[in-house]
């Protein structure tokens, strides 16, 4: 290859210490020492400026924005270069021990205008209050690892009905659903005053959290996850008033190998559990409780879908032995390989592409070039390369690509 010596490359991501990550997980998948337990939330895979990954070559590591810099046609195909002039992408993994905030990723439109605008203010790119980290839309995949759980969009009219007529306190926000839709029932106990937030949630809260720390409670209802957040998150007398949207919304387990697809727009947040997650190479998020970091309601409301979401949970499609979880995200597309010991496959990358191993042994060749990947351990694949795997044991792969034609 022109200016390569080889089609594999090893890949080493940046691990994410977030204060609402696990402290085994990541340390034991990546065999990377945890002495101090810190929280290690994320494990990124990809080019964003804030924690690029780094190619291990010959003579040391590179970023690996500016490794297909160096040749963007040839690394990541002309196709992708032309239509995103940089790997569209970015895999993560995630350990969710405690809840993520309530969120909205922005529209490509909204990013672009949005984070001029804050460019505009001199507002710097780390500032604890900036809302655009970059100029992108964040459409996301996340495929659970194992039992994973989260709210998802707003529920059906009738399931939100039956909640709010289910709940004493609850009853007067029912009355405003009913006369105005999603929008203004939102719109008032995200902007109502602490005062009404304190009146309205305390007596719920007082009946469900006794049961909670009693384990009487279960993750399938909503109580669990509003008790939870409460002990988590509330200040003295400042009740968070992201506890509602965990009623509001639609409560979701993921088993594993299950997926789940969220678009601009759609409000969520990750409860607990652990899980593959790719999306757009983007960072902006838009808060609205459950966390403590910057919150912004106004931006928020600004973003989010006020619709009912059905959820529609993604099984993946096998095809020649690979499993595709299939999305409308031009930015990437994901997929499984599941394959006994001395079992292979093959398949001719179509971009530069990201293998990452969660279990198991796999040895991945291309002509003469050949990269053996361990539990926990991910390599970078150079566009158009015949590349062939082989189980040396029982492994569990993740193949991160972009939804194009390998012949373009």
């Amino acid at each position: 290859m022109t200016g390569h010596k080889s089609a594999i490359y090893k890949l080493k991501g940046a691990i994410r210490n977030y204060d609402w990550g696990g402290t085994d997980f990541l340390s034991n998948l990546l065999s990377f020492p945890n002495q101090f337990k810190q929280p290690m939330a994320e494990y990124w895979l990809g080019t964003h400026e804030i924690a690029p990954s780094r190619i291990v070559t010959e003579k040391g590591d590179v970023p690996l924005n500016e490794f297909i810099e160096s040749e963007r046609e040839l690394i990541i195909g002309k196709t992708v270069a032309k239509k995103f002039r940089r790997l569209p992408y970015l895999l993560k993994l995630l350990d969710v021990r405690d809840m993520l905030s309530i969120q909205v990723h922005p529209s490509k439109h909204a990013a672009e205008v949005e984070f001029a605008k804050e460019n505009q203010q001199a507002i710097p790119l780390d500032a604890s209050h900036r809302n655009y980290k970059d100029d992108n839309h964040k459409p996301e995949l996340v495929v659970a690892l194992n039992d994973f759980w989260l709210i998802h969009g707003f529920k059906p009219v009738g399931a939100l009905r039956t909640i709010l007529e289910s709940i004493p306190e609850f009853h007067t926000l029912l009355e405003i659903f009913n006369e105005t839709g999603y929008d203004q029932l939102y719109k008032t106990v995200m902007e109502m005053p602490q005062e009404s937030v304190n009146k309205i949630l305390q007596p719920v809260l007082d009946r469900i959290i006794r049961r909670y720390q009693h384990g009487q409670l279960e993750k399938h209802h909503e109580n669990f996850w509003a008790a939870r957040a409460a002990l988590t998150f509330n200040r003295s007398d400042k009740i968070d008033r992201g506890i509602f949207s965990i009623y509001f919304f639609n409560l979701i387990h993921l088993n594993r190998g299950e997926g789940l697809f969220q678009d601009a727009g759609v409000p969520h947040a990750y409860l607990e559990g652990q899980n593959v997650e790719i999306m757009a190479t983007s960072d902006n998020v838009l808060r609205g409780g459950l966390t403590t970091k910057h919150i912004d309601v106004k931006e928020l409301m600004k973003n989010i879908k006020f619709e009912e979401t059905i959820p529609r949970i993604i099984h993946p499609q096998k095809t020649n032995g690979e499993e595709i979880y299939r999305t409308a995200a031009p930015d990437f597309k994901l997929s499984r390989f599941e394959l006994r010991e001395n079992m292979t496959s093959s398949f001719v990358t179509a971009t530069g592409e990201i293998l990452l191993t969660i279990d198991g042994t796999i040895l991945i060749s291309s002509g003469n070039d050949q990269l053996e990947l361990q539990r926990g351990e991910a390599a970078f694949l150079i566009s158009h390369q015949q590349i062939s795997l082989k189980a040396l044991a029982d492994v569990d792969l993740y193949r991160a690509s972009v939804p194009v034609h390998a012949n373009e």
